[in-house]
């Protein structure tokens, strides 16, 4: 679990489309350089959120570290486009009896989506992402003032358009100089996960709603109680 809240910008020192050895396991491997800061209690097997996806670290030393990308994680982030020289957002595991900012993030990366406008207003910047229309569906969970983590940065939704599967966010200045988000242009793709507390509420209020399961089955039989009732008031049965 992690909060959103960018502990440290590391920078992609190597990428390994097959990486033989004993911490690449035959796959994808990327290695994050420059990352000393979050790395004083790493071990072997620890969760790190790099660009919002958890990732679990093979190797470290002093300065770097490295994790492997599953066919999944390739599929559903923009991580297959980092290069050499990147720069990425990194976010250690949540650790226990730490304050709690930010939002419950997962770092379950559930889709891309676009960069289509980017204005300054004041010191902040104004940005407005599009989600593919594979990913239509997850416009139901993105509500104004509501939680998102874009590349693993929480952020507040400032607005949305369901019709275009856009919505937007403002970075203050203090964030600014935090996260990649700062340098990426109109037309990059980012990685978004959705609050997971709004995606479980709208999951079980559209289950109970359309009538499946135990919460669908005891709304049903209230509906027709409440109906049975009125009808019996106007003697219609």
């Amino acid at each position: 679990m992690f909060t959103g809240l960018v502990e440290h910008l590391g920078t992609v020192t190597s990428i390994k489309e097959q990486d033989t050895t004993s911490s690449g396991g035959g796959g994808w491997s990327v290695t994050i350089g420059q990352a000393k800061p979050i790395l004083s209690d790493c071990s072997i097997g620890d969760s790190i959120c790099i660009n919002g996806a958890c990732l679990t670290v093979t190797e470290f030393d002093e300065d770097s570290f490295k994790v492997g990308l599953a066919p999944e994680t390739l599929a559903r982030t923009d991580l297959g486009d980092l290069k050499v020289g990147s720069k990425v957002n990194l976010e250690r595991a949540m650790a226990t009896g730490a304050r709690y900012g930010g939002h419950f993030v997962q770092g379950h990366v559930d889709s891309t989506a676009r960069i289509v406008s980017r204005q300054p207003d004041g010191n902040s910047i104004r940005l407005i992402f599009e989600l593919p229309e594979s990913a239509e569906h997850y416009m139901e969970a993105i509500i104004e003032k509501g939680y998102i983590a874009l590349d693993g940065t929480s952020l507040t939704i400032t607005e949305v358009d369901d019709t275009q599967r856009r919505f937007g966010v403002m970075l203050i200045a203090h964030t600014q100089d935090k996260v990649v988000l700062t340098d990426k242009k109109e037309g990059d793709k980012i990685n978004v996960e959705i609050d997971v507390v709004c995606k479980n509420v709208e999951k079980i209020v559209k289950s109970a709603l359309q009538g499946s399961g135990q919460a669908g089955g005891a709304i049903e039989a209230l509906v027709e109680k409440v109906v049975e009732r009125t009808l019996r008031k106007h003697q219609l049965i």
